[in-house]
């Protein structure tokens, strides 16, 4: 999306040239302007349109670590497409949901301060694009079962649903799950990664035995004496939980027929599925719901904000350019 007409350019001064943090914002903005050029012309035209106009025009505040004296970055507003498949959106989306189990973590480490946590990842076998929304119905199914065996060992989860692309045209559906448990979980009730392998094939009722990975998560002491990063491991597997539920690099091949034939029927099987589900205790502490904020708590307050800056996105090179503030006069 080129500079909006109310916006004139300042000079060729750029925000990831100021702020290299914010680079991110470059990679993911062309990425979107990808996607959507796929849209245009499909049955899915109205969402090109809606990514058109996506984070085409940034605000941010700057503030100054007192301890460092460290310049930094805040946004503070921006208008999003929420468009599910925007690489912008996504990533927003995957911060938001970072922060607030991240933010979640203290008072659930206050409640149960002893309990464990291993990461989960169950998988399927590839399936044709066109079969991915019945998969996931079955895949839900054979969690619903997995968790009401007696042997389910979590206090609560975080699951998330992950779709990857293979070189075949088919997709790789699987779920990533961060699982709390009890400490006594590893005394008596443990399962090995050969038996998940096992409860996850019951499960399914598959005649074959799907590939399943577990793994304990320990806390780095280093670590433990931060109020808001407790353990390390969980926040590193939080991450893993609340990526991309597809990754822009799967979307974006090369091949600009078959992309934008594989993101056309991919927009109509992941029609209203959810991307990131919660269960247990865990539900007392934060929403399922979709994160609505995808500035979220950046915002910096009036009093300790230094500077205002503006950032336009300029197409032709691909980067966001500094520009005057929209109410200008």
């Amino acid at each position: 999306m080129n500079l909006s007409r109310d916006s004139e350019t300042v000079s060729e001064i750029y925000l990831s040239d100021i702020s290299p943090r914010d680079k991110p914002w470059d990679v993911h903005r062309c990425e979107a302007s990808q996607v959507e050029t796929l849209y245009r012309d499909s049955i899915f035209d109205r969402l090109a349109e809606r990514m058109g106009q996506c984070s085409g025009y940034l605000e941010f505040g700057s503030i100054t670590d007192p301890e460092t004296a460290e310049i930094s970055f805040k946004l503070q507003n921006a208008r999003f497409c929420r468009v599910r498949h925007c690489p912008v959106c996504q990533w927003r989306k995957s911060l938001m949901w970072f922060a607030r189990l991240a933010k979640a973590m203290p008072a659930i480490r206050e409640d149960f301060p002893k309990a464990r946590w291993i990461f989960l990842t169950l998988t399927v076998k590839n399936c044709a694009l066109e079969e991915l929304r019945e998969t996931l119905s079955l895949m839900g199914s054979a969690w619903q079962r997995l968790v009401q065996r007696k042997s389910w060992p979590a206090l609560g989860f975080v699951r998330s649903m992950e779709v990857t692309r293979s070189p075949d045209g088919t997709v790789h559906p699987h779920y990533h799950a961060l699982l709390m448990v009890k400490p006594s979980y590893f005394s008596t009730g443990y399962l090995s990664q050969a038996r998940w392998a096992e409860l996850w094939q019951e499960a399914l009722r598959s005649p074959y035995k799907p590939i399943v990975d577990v793994r304990t998560l320990k806390a780095n002491s280093k670590r433990l004496q931060s109020h808001t990063d407790p353990n390390q491991g969980i926040l590193d597997n939080l991450l893993e939980v609340c990526k991309y539920s597809v990754k822009p690099s799967d979307l974006l091949s090369g091949n600009k027929e078959l992309d934008r034939i594989f993101l056309t029927e991919l927009t109509s099987q992941l029609h209203k599925t959810r991307s990131v589900t919660l269960g247990g205790v865990i539900r007392n502490y934060l929403s399922e719901s979709e994160p609505e904020d995808l500035i979220g708590e950046e915002k910096i307050d009036g009093e300790l904000l230094e500077a205002s800056y503006y950032f336009g996105w300029r197409e032709v090179v691909s980067r966001y350019l500094k520009v005057e503030p929209r109410n200008s006069t």
